[in-house]
């Protein structure tokens, strides 16, 4: 029951977070009001879970990493391999083992401020060496291992010197990280009772900044140089070796962030980057072993770089936690926990110098549970602004919350003394390897930023294009529209001067001329005129209309020839607009038909037909008379003859076509075919242009 009751659970939490994502922050308010807040406890409640079960798994790591690496039971640790596990241990600066001096037998690992409190230089360590002989050195040689020996250590075998680490003297060389194998001579060895000597040299607790690189021994093996070989680069690889190439790795990636940050400011980069490269910085005390300065100004320098990776630790996730959301705190409040991670960089070093050299591990002790405090309130700011907003980030914070806060508790454990850490911990290794599951996700977003990024730009680039011609074809269209106005204003005054002064004078032609010719050809004229200056006024009229027009006009000029005429017009009212220009063009065509055919034809009786196709958007005006039709020899030019090439121009001009279909006795059928819609789409200039041709020829 109690696993169906956790599945639908967790399934209708599933439910509910991917519907807030999808609704997002613009979700309704009375959905986002109970279900947001019971959402987010839920949600934060699951993080702390995840959080706590990987903080405890990551403690059960380590101390499983601890047990392997450093067997608490058993002399043999491998195939041959004897750990020496107890010592006989003298105080002494001596350059050899002081013979008959006080001394006691301690067992390893022998740590200093326990056993030797407030020690500092030397102290030798003897080792009964049983087992190990001249005549098994020369079948296979022997070597012995030194886990640790910290700071330094140099090795005597029956009282000759086989090896020294580095620098005996102050300042000691700092190998407090790396391991000691060393070969035993058979030439040195015994038939029995051999006899090792250690000179360990180091610092007590209290002049140091962690608890590492105080003064210690850790175990000591003798086997087959095979086996210790093997053993070391193992040891080596785990302890020194993986976190030196994550520091390397940590440094590209810290550069990385640096450069992007710097491309494309943002903050929370900049403070990654720089966490990330001040970390591999710190880790530089892996190698640099062989330091000319003094124990004192070396661990004040390393004690003061925690204060600044702290603060960048910190700065990176409130600059991430408010990248993309409004701060949970004030503005007032966010520029003082800020101003604070920086005035402690200059705190730190203060205090360790007024509490003096010999008190370092006691100042720096002070320092770390306010480290601590600082970075887990940074990531419980992080869950809460991530889990208000449902961020994807949460589930990753929730995991490295854990991680931190298992690391932050073995180490201060540690420092404090109330675990022990001899040998192989994942501590060396977890932070490296979470920086970059951090420089990840940091990587992912950003590419996820860039293809977003490039996609508005295409789809920017792709709307400039369609507002660049879309602004040329507004502008091509005011352009037109103003030379449209302007030559609509040429228009109307072209038309009022011909009205009011050519018509005006033409009119008193026609009623004060005594010649009829000349009265004739100035009405002929005066009607001409008043058509040009119809066309020129530019105003439309109903197809209807128009063919009455033509209908009378027509009529009326074939029976004053003593012509009769037949005009059969299509039964309904037809509404289609008709432009001007289509207008003039159609009367002149008729005109010039009409004129041919009582001028040239000898016709008696003319029938005209006008149909109106409203499907095709066009009319057709056919005219057919029962003249002798036109003579052979001109039968093949009709363009020439007869006002043909005028009227075919002018049905052309309009989109049109005027077909003429003629022979000698049979009369001449003229068909006429022109667009509705054709006038309306000529251009005014142009319309202006072919009406002033036309006024020329006809004049």
């Amino acid at each position: 029951m109690s696993y169906r009751g956790w599945q639908s659970w967790a399934r209708r939490f599933r439910q509910e977070w991917s519907t807030a994502e999808e609704g997002g922050s613009d979700a309704a308010p009375e959905r986002t009001g109970g279900v947001s807040r019971r959402l987010f406890w839920m949600a934060l409640f699951m993080g702390l879970l995840l959080a706590g079960s990987v903080g405890w798994g990551l403690l059960l790591l380590n101390r499983e990493a601890v047990r392997l690496s450093h067997p608490a039971t058993g002399n043999l640790v491998g195939v041959g391999v004897q750990s020496l596990r107890q010592a006989w241990v003298v105080p002494s600066n001596a350059e050899h083992f002081p013979e008959g001096a006080t001394g006691r037998m301690v067992a390893l690992p022998d740590e200093w401020a326990v056993n030797h409190p407030r020690h500092e230089g030397g102290i030798w360590y003897r080792f009964q060496l049983e087992g190990v002989a001249a005549r098994d050195a020369g079948e296979n040689l022997r070597a012995i291992y030194i886990e640790r020996a910290c700071s330094n250590v140099e090795v005597h075998l029956n009282g000759e010197v086989l090896y020294r680490g580095g620098r005996m003297s102050e300042p000691y060389a700092r190998h407090c990280y790396r391991s000691h194998v060393v070969a035993l001579p058979s030439g040195l060895l015994k038939a029995r009772g051999n006899v090792l000597d250690l000179k360990v040299v180091g610092y007590p607790l209290e002049q140091v900044a962690a608890r590492q690189r105080a003064g210690g021994l850790a175990s000591v093996r003798v086997g087959a140089l095979a086996d210790i070989r093997e053993l070391a680069e193992d040891q080596e690889f785990w302890t020194s070796t993986l976190a030196g190439v994550l520091g390397g790795i940590m440094a590209v990636m810290g550069l990385f962030a640096l450069g992007l940050a710097w491309i494309r400011r943002l903050d929370y980069l900049m403070y990654f980057g720089l966490l990330t490269t001040g970390w591999s910085l710190a880790t530089a005390r892996f190698w640099l072993t062989e330091l000319p300065a003094p124990n004192a100004a070396v661990e004040v320098l390393i004690a003061m770089m925690f204060a600044p990776l702290v603060g960048c630790a910190v700065q990176f996730v409130l600059c991430y936690a408010g990248a993309r959301l409004q701060p949970l705190i004030s503005e007032v409040w966010m520029w003082r926990v800020r101003a604070w991670l920086w005035v402690q960089c200059a705190l730190v070093p203060l205090t360790l110098v007024w509490l003096g050299f010999d008190r370092i591990f006691f100042g720096v002790s002070l320092w770390y549970p306010i480290f601590a405090i600082e970075i887990c309130a940074g990531i419980s700011y992080f869950l809460l602004a991530a889990g208000k907003r449902r961020r994807p980030e949460f589930w990753l914070m929730s995991v490295i919350m854990g991680v931190v806060v298992a690391v932050l508790g073995i180490e201060l454990s540690y420092q404090f003394g109330w675990i022990k850490l001899w040998g192989v911990h994942v501590t060396h290794f977890v932070m490296p390897v979470l920086y970059a599951a951090v420089a990840i996700r940091l990587m992912q977003v950003y590419a996820k930023a860039l293809q977003a990024a490039q996609g508005a730009k295409a789809k920017l680039e792709q709307r400039v294009k369609e507002v660049t011609a879309e602004m040329e074809r507004n502008f091509n269209q005011i352009a037109e529209l103003r030379a449209e106005q302007v030559a609509e204003k040429e228009r109307k005054r072209i038309a009022s001067d011909l009205h009011d002064d050519l018509g005006a004078k033409l009119l008193t032609i026609v009623h004060t001329s005594n010649n009829d010719r000349i009265s004739t050809l100035a009405r002929e004229a005066l009607e001409e005129m008043r058509l040009s200056v119809r066309g020129l006024t530019g105003r439309p009229m109903v197809l209807s209309d128009a063919l009455a027009d033509w209908r009378a006009e027509v009529v009326s000029r074939l029976r004053q020839a003593g012509i009769e005429c037949e005009w059969r017009n299509p039964n309904d009212i037809i509404e289609e607009p008709l432009s001007s220009r289509t207008y003039v063009q159609t009367t002149r065509i008729l005109r010039e038909a009409v004129s041919n055919v009582i001028k040239h034809s000898g016709a008696s009786h003319v029938i005209v037909s006008a149909e109106v196709n409203l499907d095709l958007h066009d009319f057709v005006l056919v005219i057919q008379d029962n003249g002798k039709g036109i003579e052979l020899e001109l039968d093949d030019r009709t363009d020439r003859g007869h006002g043909m090439t005028s009227m075919k121009h002018r049905a052309k001009q309009l989109s049109g076509q005027c077909l003429v279909e003629s022979g000698p006795g049979f009369g001449t059928i003229i068909r006429l075919t022109l667009p509705l819609e054709v006038a309306t789409m000529q251009h005014p200039g142009s319309a202006l242009a072919s009406h002033m041709v036309d006024h020329v020829r006809s004049q």
